[in-house]
């Protein structure tokens, strides 16, 4: 294995950069890391395999379409701590999200809880069901400290879910707790949901270590992982054998075609496969194996890579800092330490849209949500350009002023 130390990472340009050319991420200032991280050149790789194998085998594809999705499986695995994880995949959280709700009894169960810091996927698809008639309940997510705490006790026994991200998208903070949420859930009869999508990768989550065995755990490749798009995946606790989603496509019997089917039953496969939908391009799951593939040989593990982003975001904080850039303009929590983040840092202005703007004419990328700008570093990239891109929000901060 091919260990790349962070020394190496921070110089410029570092290790990682030159299997990124196509990217050219060693000349641009890409700190848009939290939204769209670039792919390493060998995905190129796997999406040409996959037309490959499609030009060969025209419909026998599907065996070693089959065999890519499980090699994603196995690399998903592995940034859950989770060896032995149920993993159902699809093309979008929303359309997993939408197959776990559809197994649930709403009707003896009513209620579900959540946040009001939930990405956009499940704020609007549980307020739109709360327009519908369902309870929905979405509690502040301040103070973050006693959140989980919180759900815990909006959490009855008319509650059939609860809904928590591990790290929140606008903030970066890391929502603590979750271990004993999972607990209270778990003595209720209600299914918690995780959603990791913001965790994996720059916060080492880990299902055994977190005390989440029971837990749903939501999460996708688009951006921390390096996977593209069509790489989402929902980890099914045990206690889901039996549960019959609604939503359900073929693949979800596709264990279970050769078996006699009881009249008049629908029948599903067993484990993750009940949770599985029909017919995917499966061009996404070979570019995410080459992509793990990639991470493994060059040591990108879940511990080290959350070594690499508390540096970074720890040098994005200081240089700003270093700005005084009045608060009045722009701030960030400095209440939180660093190992309360994620993997990037939120910068809280009420002109957050037009200074991304502004750091795009200047060559940096950059994201925003509503107040928030944030800045998404990630391991290809040197110090060098992290404090260049400080620097240039620096100079566009002082012509406001």
């Amino acid at each position: 294995m091919n260990d790349v130390k962070l020394a190496e990472l921070r110089r410029t340009p570092n290790a990682l950069a030159p299997h990124y050319s196509q990217f050219q991420v060693a000349k641009r200032l890409l700190l848009s890391g939290h939204s769209h991280q670039a792919w390493p050149d060998f995905a190129l790789e796997g999406q040409i395999e996959a037309f490959q194998d499609a030009a060969r085998d025209v419909d026998e594809k599907w065996g070693r379409a089959f065999a890519k999705a499980d090699e994603v499986r196995a690399g998903l695995r592995t940034f859950l701590d989770d060896p032995q994880a149920e993993i159902a995949l699809g093309a979008s959280t929303h359309e997993l999200v939408l197959r776990f709700l559809s197994a649930l009894d709403l009707r003896r169960r009513p209620r579900i809880v959540t946040t009001a810091g939930e990405f956009h996927t499940l704020r609007r698809q549980l307020a739109r069901l709360g327009e519908a008639g369902l309870d929905v309940v979405a509690l502040p997510v301040n103070p973050v400290d006693t959140l989980a705490e919180r759900l815990a006790d909006a959490a009855d026994e008319r509650t059939a879910a609860v809904f928590v991200s591990s790290v929140l998208f606008e903030t970066s903070r890391i929502v603590p707790g979750l271990g004993q949420l999972a607990e209270r859930c778990q003595s209720r009869g209600v299914e918690l949901v995780v959603d990791a999508y913001h965790g994996i990768g720059p916060a080492a989550f880990s299902i055994p270590g977190q005390g989440l065995s029971s837990a749903w755990v939501l999460g996708g490749g688009y951006k921390y992982l390096q996977l593209g798009e069509g790489n989402c995946f929902l980890r099914v606790p045990a206690h889901a054998e039996g549960m019959r989603p609604v939503i359900t496509g073929w693949f979800a019997e596709f264990d279970a075609l050769a078996d006699e089917h009881e009249p008049g039953k629908v029948a599903y496969g067993t484990g993750a496969s009940r949770f599985a939908g029909a017919t995917y391009d499966p061009t996404s799951h070979y570019r995410a194996a080459r992509v793990f593939w990639f991470f493994a040989q060059h040591g990108l593990t879940p511990a080290f890579l959350r070594r690499v982003y508390q540096h970074q975001v720890g040098l994005l904080a200081a240089r700003f800092d270093a700005l005084n850039a009045p608060e009045s303009l722009i701030a960030r929590d400095r209440t939180t330490p660093l190992e309360g983040l994620g993997g990037f840092l939120s910068l809280r202005t009420a002109r957050a849209g037009e200074l991304q703007r502004a750091l795009a004419a200047r060559g940096v990328r950059t994201d925003s949500r509503a107040e928030y700008l944030r800045l998404g570093p990630a391991p290809y990239l040197s110090d060098d350009q992290i404090v260049s891109a400080v620097d240039i929000l620096g100079e566009i901060l002082q012509t406001w002023t």
